[in-house]
């Protein structure tokens, strides 16, 4: 494994933990930790930064350009994930099991879309 990769996978794991922690501390009333849990939330979404920024050094890759392209992959991402997390909320927290997983499919299908957007097809 390159030093790289290695250095990425910790201070991934790290900033996915902080991010995961702080939306349950956030989301989760019987917890009142809401304003600590956004706190938490934002740290781990900076340090991803950071480990993007890191990583894309240490490999001595070019920056992230952006283009149309990459808004359309974020947007169609975002979503995708959107919708497939509303489906589950409709499922197991409110109780609507018929809704939530049509919702869900859908939002499973709009991140299937992603791969032929990102690496397009070919014959």
């Amino acid at each position: 494994m390159k030093k790289s990769s290695f250095v990425a996978m910790v201070l991934g794991t790290v900033s996915v933990v902080l991010f995961a922690i702080g939306m349950c501390m956030a989301l989760i009333p019987e917890w009142n930790a809401f304003q600590p849990g956004i706190i938490f939330g934002c740290v781990g979404l900076l340090l991803g930064l950071i480990t993007l920024i890191v990583w894309i050094r240490m490999e001595y890759k070019e920056p992230i350009h952006i283009t149309g392209k990459t808004i359309l992959t974020v947007i169609v991402g975002v979503i995708g994930a959107w919708a497939l997390g509303v489906g589950m909320c409709f499922s197991l927290v409110w109780g609507k099991m018929i809704m939530g997983v049509i919702i869900g499919l859908v939002g499973i299908v709009v991140l299937l879309c992603l791969i032929p957007l990102i690496k397009g097809i070919k014959n």
